[in-house]
Order: C-alpha cells, then sequence, then structure tokens
C-alpha cells in the first residue's frame, strides 16, 4: 500500500509545511515587533488600557496621619463616589449581572463572598466576615495585601477621601 517513495513524499510535505509556518512566523514577528529595541524609533510602549489609581499624585500623602475613616464617612459625598466608580466599571456592574467581578449592588454589608453564580478565589471565598463600610475601606487601600490570593488585580484607591466616597456611592445602591 505504501511504498518508500510514497513516505519520503509525506514526510517532504511535513518539513515544508513546518519550514512556510516558520518563515511566516519570522515575517510576522520583524513586521509586528512592539518591543523597545530597535522598531518603533526606539520609543517605550504604552498598555492598552490603563486603570488610574492616583498612585502618582502623592500616594505617600495618603498614608500620613489625617482624620480617621469614620469622620471621612461621615462627610462623603455619593456623587464623587459615582465618580471614583468609573475606575470600578472595567470588571464590576452594578445592574446586579456579574462581570468580571462580581456585581456590586447591595456589596455594603453583605457577606464576603457570597454573590451568587461567580466564581471567587479561595482566600476571598474562605475570608468571612461581612463588607461593612471599614471592611470595605481597608480592602479597597490594599486588595492583594488585606485578602492575600484574591483575584482582584487593581492595586488599590490611595486616597482615604476616594474610598470614603465610593463606599457612600456603593452604600445608595442598596440590593
Amino acid at each position: 500500500m505504501f511504498d518508500t517513495m510514497t513516505v519520503t513524499k509525506a514526510g517532504g510535505a511535513l518539513c515544508g509545511a513546518l519550514l512556510i509556518f516558520l518563515l511566516g512566523k519570522w515575517a510576522a514577528e520583524s513586521l509586528y515587533h512592539t518591543g523597545a529595541e530597535g522598531g518603533h524609533g526606539g520609543e517605550e510602549m504604552a498598555q492598552a488600557y490603563t486603570i488610574d489609581t492616583g498612585a502618582s499624585e502623592g500616594g505617600e500623602e495618603a498614608v500620613a496621619e489625617g482624620p480617621t475613616f469614620e469622620e471621612l464617612f461621615a462627610s462623603a459625598d455619593a456623587a464623587a463616589g459615582e465618580k471614583v466608580f468609573g475606575k470600578c466599571k472595567a470588571c464590576h456592574k452594578v445592574d446586579g449581572s456579574n462581570g468580571t467581578g462580581p456585581h456590586l449592588d447591595g456589596v455594603v454589608g453583605r457577606a464576603v463572598g457570597t454573590v451568587a453564580g461567580f466564581g471567587y478565589s479561595d482566600a476571598m471565598a474562605g475570608h468571612g466576615g461581612n463588607w461593612e463600610p471599614a471592611a470595605l475601606d481597608e480592602f479597597l487601600a490594599n486588595p492583594k495585601g488585606d485578602v492575600p490570593g484574591t483575584k482582584m488585580s487593581f492595586a488599590g484607591l490611595p486616597k482615604a477621601q476616594d474610598r470614603a466616597n465610593l463606599i457612600a456611592y456603593l452604600q445608595t445602591l442598596g440590593g
């Protein structure tokens, strides 16, 4: 059924196809290279999108002594918090449906890691407790520091006033 010439032709076709794919890969990499060295004038490439956390605007000042969270939360502005929520919209929704992150309807006072249908990390699911305003403040300041192992890749909100305003806005959403 198969003679030596047929096997040789099949092997040659396979090697030829592999060579074509490798040459195509090399050509595509040279045309669409995005590394800093060489192509595109050596300029640095920016990320596709960046979520501004305000860290470049005096993140150190947020750690300095100031009013307590309770004082900030008492005078928090929900309308300003809605603007801060713009940083969260990439992953979280407020219409009751889950996105990349769980929906945030009624998050204030809700038990941690209990949104139905959302796949929490083991760290978040086993965290326990409720999302009270003080707990949300601590989490939003440094999510990975507060709950090591969380899937949330957001760096956090360094400004205490932004966190208080955001929590006041989330509190208005109800459940």
